[in-house]
């Protein structure tokens, strides 16, 4: 392990070195990518120079109370001795988990799609709370949310909404969400005041870059419609919706957010290549795939993971058997307890891989 750390710090510095020459400077893309992976280094660094220093005083410690007559000054270094020793196991268990492998997409921002389930317009609705809260957590983070495609119903739910969160690691605590999540409540449209179960899926995608997808236009089929409103009713009498239908996959999306339809068009572009590489990531990485269902669940939209329980105020995920009690809070965008516990417990799965 300290071989491959000292690696890293020697990476770390050259890279240092290259991110601060005027010529790598001037070419920005080149720039940008080294300046993004000198920071996801920085961590790793911070905590081996740490652990060196740690050594290096554990050592000269030992040194000294070998040579040291002076009871106070053997106190001292005994204390010294013990204070390095827990530092040291400290920071290798740290490292050992900033060592492990990382999935290529963390940095990635992301396509959300959430769709209404069982339910009926409860349902529906429900989809517009969870909207409401990754949108909420998305400004607790700082990133930007985008509206990609809506299809709302006269109340105010959705059947499906498509929206894109922009923001480094957005993919890295978003990831666990995909799946069935399931609400329990009295629903605003239930006059006899029973509890009915309802669900909304939610797939999690990697926003993939041009360059990471290729797109052969001859494979696509473009089809324009006008634009329509809550129960079909037209909003737009232009041709701005846009519909594009992947020929080779089959894969359709349509995006009718927008007047423009070119911006449509940009839209349903960047969902299509979301969808696309999402698929050629599962064809290709069938392992890591059954890693992660080992983990905390497939992340496919049919299985359930989550159920939101409002007469007892309590959200559970069933892949860690986390309950917590405080909807409300988590409705609103406070995520981050329930999202370390599924970042905790899949580090907790790789680190028994890697060490079986």
């Amino acid at each position: 392990m300290i071989e491959k750390l000292q690696a890293i710090e020697d990476h770390y510095l050259d890279l240092e070195r290259k991110i601060s020459d005027p010529e790598v400077i001037a070419r920005q893309d080149e720039w940008r990518r080294l300046t993004k992976e000198h920071a996801r280094l920085t961590e790793i660094v911070t905590a081996f120079r740490a652990f060196k220093a740690a050594d290096s005083g554990l050592q000269e410690a030992k040194e000294m109370l070998q040579e040291s007559s002076d009871e106070e000054m053997t106190a001292y270094l005994k204390e010294e001795i013990a204070a390095n020793t827990e530092k040291i196991a400290e920071l290798t268990e740290q490292l050992k988990i900033l060592l492990l492998p990382r999935d290529p997409n963390d940095e990635k921002s992301v396509i959300v799609e959430i769709r209404a389930g069982t339910g009926g317009e409860e349902a529906a609705l429900f989809a517009a709370d969870l909207l409401r809260m990754y949108t909420r957590y998305a400004e607790r983070q700082g990133w930007k949310t985008e509206i990609m495609d809506a299809n709302a119903t006269d109340i105010g739910g959705f059947k499906e909404v498509i929206f894109a969160i922009e923001g480094d690691g957005a993919y890295s605590r978003l990831k666990f969400e995909s799946g069935v999540h399931r609400v329990q409540r009295v629903p605003t449209t239930e006059s006899g005041g029973r509890i009915h179960t309802s669900a909304a899926t939610v797939a999690v995608l990697p926003e993939a870059e041009e360059v990471e997808v290729d797109i052969n236009p001859n494979d696509l089929r473009i089809d324009v419609f006008c634009s329509s409103g809550p129960g079909g009713q037209s909003v737009n009498t232009t041709q701005s919706a846009v519909r594009i239908t992947h020929l080779p996959t089959g894969i359709v999306v349509s995006c009718q957010d927008e007047k423009s339809q070119l911006k449509n068009k940009e839209k349903a572009m960047r969902v299509l290549r979301a969808r696309l590489y999402e698929k050629a990531q599962q064809e290709q990485q069938a392992e890591l795939a059954q890693t992660r269902k080992a983990q905390v669940g497939s992340g496919d939209r049919s299985e359930r993971v989550r159920t939101y329980n409002f007469p007892q105020g309590r959200v559970s995920d069933h892949r860690i058997g986390l309950t917590l009690y405080k909807l409300d809070q988590f409705l609103d965008g406070d995520l981050d307890e329930m999202i370390e516990a599924l970042i905790t417990n899949e580090q907790a799965e790789l680190l028994k891989k890697v060490e079986a």
